[in-house]
């Protein structure tokens, strides 16, 4: 299938994803990025928006590594990169079982038993990859959420006509995924500091699990594993270690929890010392709909960009933008 690098974007909808955010993103770039080679470390791809992005924006990429701690979500990763006919094949199959079901009764049924195929069967990586988009495209708001047990525990959706199949999308992320030579990690962020180049210039992009906004917004739980307090104590300390490298810039999001509570600084103090700005996205993942909407999120760099910075007027438009 004849496709185009530019057709490549996120193959599946995660919580916190960043397309929307990509110009604003693109604007707090080191310049350095697009005058240099270089090497790009994403510790927490999720679904992949920023990954896409930069493969298409900056040929000068030389090494490219993407980590995630959940080992569903970099199977999918590695299987569109080495199998891109063989998923096509099975979700067509899938697309086409469940499109046949009539009644939203019945759909829903065969969610569930794909659910729980997907949670309690022995699969090979490729089948198990299948089901996952099959998962994501007709659960609940197309979250991807594991229990205490690791376990998918998403609802059913209700879509009365989801595709589930995007071939195009698919072989051109294998595409871009092997033009780049993308290697797929799994596991602690940490692990992503052996993979820096000791001889040219690294740029990591953190985008971790957010802190919530309040006790009642959590929703962290891609994996059986909490990302807490702690973690983000850990992840700002990491960013600290990498600071201490020349040869390294890094770039990270979180949610900005002193616009909710004016007292809460937790980000303002554990990345003291660093570049923090304010970007406008809009959430709309919430089982609540009168809870979604226009928020601001931070940007934290250890680099003051060396591009024009966005005026009030420019910021007050990238802000209707995300709306």
């Amino acid at each position: 299938m004849q496709t185009s690098y530019n057709t490549a974007k996120p193959f599946i909808k995660w919580v916190g994803g960043k397309g929307q955010l990509l110009q604003q993103l693109e604007r707090q770039l080191p310049v350095e990025l697009f005058e240099e080679e270089f090497t790009y470390i994403e510790p927490f791809v999720g679904g992949g928006a920023m990954l896409f992005f930069m493969l298409q924006k900056f040929p000068k990429i030389k090494r490219v590594f993407v980590n995630d701690i959940n080992g569903n979500l970099t199977d999918a990763y590695k299987t569109i990169k080495d199998e891109p006919e063989g998923l096509i094949y099975r979700l067509k199959h899938l697309e086409q079982q469940y499109l046949s079901i009539s009644t939203e009764d019945n759909r829903k049924d065969f969610y569930l038993e794909m659910r729980h195929c997907f949670n309690e069967e022995e699969l090979t990586k490729i089948d198990k990859t299948a089901l996952l988009f099959f998962l994501n495209r007709t659960c609940f708001n197309g979250l991807y959420r594991e229990n205490s047990k690791g376990k998918f525990n998403v609802p059913f959706g209700r879509y009365s006509n989801p595709t589930i199949c995007n071939e195009e999308v698919i072989y051109a992320d294998s595409e871009l995924l092997n033009r780049f030579d993308v290697q797929i990690l799994n596991g602690d962020f940490k692990q992503t500091k052996e993979k820096i180049n000791p001889y040219g210039l690294n740029f990591f992009y953190f985008d971790p699990p957010y802190r919530p906004l309040s006790a009642t917004s959590s929703f962290n739980s891609y994996v059986k594993e909490d990302f807490n307090d702690d973690s983000q104590r850990d992840l700002a300390e990491f960013c600290r270690r990498l600071n201490e490298l020349d040869n390294v810039k890094w770039m990270l999001s979180n949610s900005d929890c002193s616009a909710k509570n004016p007292e809460d600084i937790f980000f303002e103090v554990i990345y003291s010392g660093f570049d923090i700005q304010r970007v406008y996205a809009s959430r709309m993942v919430n089982a609540n709909a009168s809870k979604r909407g226009k928020l601001s999120e931070l940007l934290i760099r250890n680099y003051t960009a060396s591009t024009k910075q966005v005026s009030k007027t420019e910021e007050y438009e990238l802000f209707n933008e995300a709306i």
